[in-house]
């Protein structure tokens, strides 16, 4: 019995997760995606990984530059994870207007976000229609004690103590 997609899709809606925008620069080109395939493997070495689909511009650099940022939005960034994952029509730069900094990579973070890192691929394993990226994180930078965004059921929340 093959399980059908939309079963899937409505069954992992029920998974909540943070929200994160993965980046990556190569040859004067950058591009960014909104992603929540991301987890921390390990501390000691620091690794973390991202599941990013093949057929995107942010996997084609990320393959070719062999690095990639990942910022971990706020609460208050909804309309930038709507605006990178491609919800908005009319948008042909996804960085225009958005304030952006830099750690160690030339892969722009996301100002407003509540932790930034810096990554560089050590493994990528095909894996259906996505790439498995695992990454050492030669940099990180922790913003703020703010809220990060939440993505549960097709929406945004907000954590609340």
């Amino acid at each position: 019995m093959t399980l059908d997609p939309e079963t899937l899709r409505r069954a992992m809606r029920a998974w909540t997760t943070g929200v994160t925008i993965v980046t990556a620069a190569h040859n004067g080109q950058r591009y960014g995606m909104t992603v929540n395939s991301f987890t921390s493997i390990s501390l000691d070495p620091p690794l973390i990984s991202v599941a990013l689909r093949r057929l995107t511009h942010t996997h084609a650099l990320v393959e070719q530059s062999g690095e990639f940022a990942v910022t971990i939005l706020s609460a208050a960034q909804g309309d930038l994870s709507d605006r990178f994952a491609g919800k908005i029509t009319g948008i042909t730069d996804r960085f225009e207007g958005v304030e952006t900094e830099r750690l160690l990579l030339e892969a722009p973070l996301i100002k407003g976000g509540v932790a930034y890192f810096n990554c560089r691929v050590t493994q990528s394993i095909p894996v259906g229609e996505n790439t498995l990226f695992i990454a050492e994180v030669i940099a990180a930078k922790v913003e703020s004690e703010g809220v990060p965004l939440v993505y549960h059921n097709r929406v945004y929340w907000k954590l609340v103590k």
